[in-house]
């Protein structure tokens, strides 16, 4: 064989390795129906806050600990634990992408990415609404 073939073998099979590396990587979106049936498994949640169930955040008792209620777009609750301050903005969050794992009395959080409504939803409505009044 020449140089050239080997090279060229060895760089794909490099290629190859590389992909199947980052494809453990690639994750869906669980329900709290199925984290709850993977538990102690790494698993990502998206899920609304639930506003009416109070959110625990003392930073005078502990600044690293925050808990809240979460619903899915199923309906099924979980109360969310996270060993980190909360984030800013939570209770504005359209939408809460969860990392973390599922045990017996909660969703262990390691990571929070919030989905905020977007700034130009008000703007929307208004062009909406002066176009109604142009057509009325």
């Amino acid at each position: 064989m020449k140089k050239l073939h080997i090279f060229l073998l060895v760089a794909v099979a490099a290629a190859i390795a590389i992909l199947v590396s980052y494809s453990t990587d690639l994750t869906t979106y669980d329900t709290i129906d199925s984290a709850k049936n993977k538990p102690g498994q790494f698993v990502h949640l998206i899920a609304k806050l639930d506003k009416e169930a109070p959110i625990e955040f003392d930073p005078v008792k502990n600044a690293n600990y925050c808990s809240f209620t979460i619903v899915d777009s199923l309906g099924a609750t979980s109360k969310v634990i996270s060993y980190k301050p909360k984030p800013q903005d939570l209770e504005m969050s359209e939408r809460v992408v969860l990392k973390g794992r599922m045990e017996a009395d909660g969703f262990y959080c390691d990571d929070i990415l919030l989905k905020c409504p977007s700034k130009y939803k008000d703007d929307m409505n208004a062009a909406q609404n002066k176009l109604e009044a142009r057509n009325g």
